[in-house]
């Protein structure tokens, strides 16, 4: 199933109904991060991750709680495929000499994910 990749504020959202492990809109509210959303936007936000499939309503007497129906690793799964892809042409060694140019990876966290890859093929 392809689902349409999400905007900033969906992601926002997102991560919070993650975290949570589903909620309803005021749990989701109170659990997100940085500037403070107006609930109706949040719940709009909300009703359009269900309409892209990211989360399914489920009632509770007269409220909705939202669920997660992909889960966050599987969404991240997908868009850094497309991430790397659109902005390194597929090549992660691409990426990772971009982060080490920009002194956003150290010497010892490269050394960390190499070990992470030997491990990894052992």
């Amino acid at each position: 199933m392809e689902l349409d990749k999400l905007t900033l504020q969906e992601e926002e959202a997102m991560l919070s109904i993650w975290q949570l492990q589903g909620g309803f809109i005021k749990e989701i509210l109170d659990n997100l991060k940085g500037e403070p959303v107006p609930y109706t936007t949040l719940a709009s936000t909300v009703k359009n991750l269900v309409k892209k499939g990211y989360v399914k309503p489920v009632s509770y007497a007269n409220a909705k709680r939202y669920e997660p129906v992909i889960s966050e690793e599987e969404y991240k799964g997908r868009y850094m495929n497309s991430f790397v892809g659109d902005y390194f042409r597929n090549s992660y060694k691409e990426m990772v000499s971009f982060f080490v140019k920009e002194e956003k990876l150290s010497e010892d966290e490269l050394k960390e994910i190499m070990d992470m890859i030997k491990r990894g093929k052992s």
